[in-house]
C-alpha cells in the first residue's frame, strides 16, 4: 500500500514538472510588422511542397511597378528561431526591392536547409531546391533564373553557402552573414546536449556520410571553384563564430575561390547585420550587373 501511494506521488509529480516545461516552452507571440516602403508590396503565399509533404508559407517583397523585361530574385534566408516574417520584420531590406528584385523569404523552421536523417519530412534542402524556386518562378513570370542571389543570417548563411555550393548552377551570387559554418562538426558537449541531438537528427551519425555532405568544410574541397557563385560573407567582432568565418576563408583562398571575407563591428543580431547589407546589396548588384 505504501509503495502504491509513493509510486502515485512521484507520478504525479512528473506530470507537473512536465506541466511546467511545457508551459516554459510554450510558442513566443510574435508581431507581424513588415518594414515596407511606398515603393513596395508584401505577399504572403502558401503552397504544397512535395519534400515536404505539406504546405508551407514563403514570403515575398517586390516593386510595386516591376519594370518591363526580368527581374533578379533574392531567396532570404532566416537564422535558428526564426521563421519567414523575420527579414521584413528586423530588416530595412524591403529598400533594395524598390525598383527590381524580388525578395523571397521562405520558412526553413530549425532545419538548416538540409534533408534530415531522422525526419523524413524534414526535407528543406530539397523544398528549397526543388519546390521553392519552381514555385516562385512558376507564379512571378518576371523573374530572371540566371540571376538568382541567396543570402543568409547565421543558420541561414549556413545554409545559403552550403546550397551554393551543392548547386551552383542555381545561383549567381550568395551572402553569408555570421554564417554558422561549423554546426555539422560541432563536438559534443554536456552543457549542449539538447543542441548535439538536435544537430544529429539533421545530420546523422558524428563523421556519417549525411554530416560530410553537408559539411562546408569538406563540400569547399570538392566544390568546383569555376562553378560557384561569389560568396560575399561578414561576421562580427564580438561573435563566437569568428574562428569558424575565418577558417573557411582560408580554405576559400587557398582554393581560389571568388570571395570576400569582413570582419566588421557588433555582435550576433540584426542591428549588426542591418548596418552589412548596403554594401552586401552593392555588392550583389555588382556581380548580378543590375544598374546600382
Amino acid at each position: 500500500m505504501l509503495l502504491r501511494v509513493i509510486k502515485s506521488a512521484f507520478l504525479f509529480i512528473i506530470t507537473l514538472f512536465l506541466l511546467f516545461v511545457s508551459a516554459c516552452h510554450k510558442p513566443k507571440t510574435e508581431s507581424d510588422i513588415p518594414r515596407l516602403t511606398s515603393n513596395t508590396t508584401l505577399r504572403d503565399i502558401t503552397f504544397k511542397s512535395a519534400a515536404l509533404g505539406r504546405e508551407t508559407q514563403y514570403r515575398v517583397i517586390l516593386p510595386v511597378h516591376i519594370p518591363f523585361g526580368t527581374v533578379p530574385a533574392v531567396y532570404l534566408l532566416h537564422g535558428g528561431d526564426g521563421n519567414f516574417r523575420n527579414w521584413s520584420n528586423y530588416s530595412d531590406v524591403a529598400v533594395f526591392a524598390e525598383r527590381d528584385l524580388i525578395l523571397v523569404m521562405p520558412d526553413g523552421d530549425e532545419s538548416y536547409y538540409t534533408n534530415a536523417v531522422a525526419r523524413p519530412y524534414d526535407r528543406y534542402e530539397d523544398y528549397i531546391v526543388k519546390d521553392l524556386i519552381a514555385e516562385v518562378e512558376s507564379r512571378f513570370a518576371a523573374v530572371d533564373r540566371s540571376k538568382r542571389a541567396i543570402i543568409g543570417v547565421s543558420m541561414g548563411g549556413f545554409g545559403a553557402v552550403k546550397l551554393a555550393l551543392k548547386h551552383p548552377e542555381l545561383f549567381a551570387f550568395v551572402g553569408g552573414l555570421s554564417s554558422a559554418l561549423d554546426v555539422p562538426s560541432r563536438p559534443f558537449s554536456i552543457k549542449r546536449i539538447g543542441q548535439w541531438r538536435h544537430y544529429r537528427s539533421i545530420f546523422g551519425p558524428w563523421n556519417g556520410s549525411t554530416q560530410q555532405a553537408n559539411d562546408p568544410y569538406i563540400l569547399v574541397g570538392s566544390a568546383d571553384p569555376a562553378r560557384v557563385p561569389y560568396m560575399y560573407m561578414t561576421c562580427g567582432d564580438q561573435e563566437g563564430l569568428i574562428a569558424a568565418n575565418r577558417r573557411f576563408g582560408t580554405l576559400l583562398g587557398k582554393r581560389h575561390f571568388a570571395y570576400e571575407l569582413h570582419v566588421v563591428p557588433g555582435g550576433h543580431n540584426w542591428t549588426q547585420w542591418n548596418q552589412q547589407l548596403p554594401k552586401l546589396f552593392q555588392n550583389l548588384r555588382q556581380h548580378l550587373k543590375t544598374p546600382p
